[in-house]
């Protein structure tokens, strides 16, 4: 019994999800990358604000001082607006890293089932044919004893030729 169009189907589609469950994962780990750079690119402006600042405190610049305020206020509100982004990009992608998991080990029990299947193919393949040549021997054997020994044997090219026969005689 080969292996059912059905179960190499099922297979097929495995694969297909798998592939799109691992393309969502990548997207998703994409997305979170770069909302996680735009956090340190925040934080960096958040930096210069205060530099700008500290260099005002030494200049006397008002301008540089309020300057570098804004810096910090427009960081800290950036701040505020990612980190929630962020937290739901994580969740996100450890969904769809346990979602693509799951396909995979779908993916592979159906691969295991058509290993095992073409395994137990094999294995009665394997036991027909040794059924068979077994059929075959007995069967000559019976037919020797029964023509008394004398008579030669025709036998199938994949049998070896019976080297007890007297070819010459």
């Amino acid at each position: 019994m080969a292996v059912s169009r059905a179960l190499r189907r099922l297979l097929r589609i495995r694969n297909l999800e798998e592939e799109q469950g691992r393309l969502a994962l990548e997207s998703a780990v994409g997305d979170l990358n770069l909302l996680e750079h735009a956090l340190r690119a925040t934080i960096e402006r958040d930096r210069r604000g205060r530099r700008l600042i500290e260099a005002s405190a030494r200049s006397g610049q008002l301008p540089d001082r309020l300057a570098g305020m804004e810096e910090m206020r427009a960081a800290i509100r950036f701040t505020e607006a990612l980190t929630p982004r962020i937290e739901a990009a994580k969740e996100e992608v450890a969904d769809l890293r346990e979602e693509f998991l799951a396909k995979r080990v779908a993916r592979r029990q159906a691969e295991t089932l058509i290993e095992e299947s073409e395994a137990r193919d094999a294995i009665d393949a394997g036991r027909r044919g040794q059924q068979s040549l077994d059929d075959w021997y007995s069967s000559r054997l019976f037919r020797e004893k029964a023509g008394g020994g004398a008579a030669k044997q025709t036998t199938p090219a994949s049998a070896p030729a019976d080297p007890g026969t007297d070819s010459g005689a």
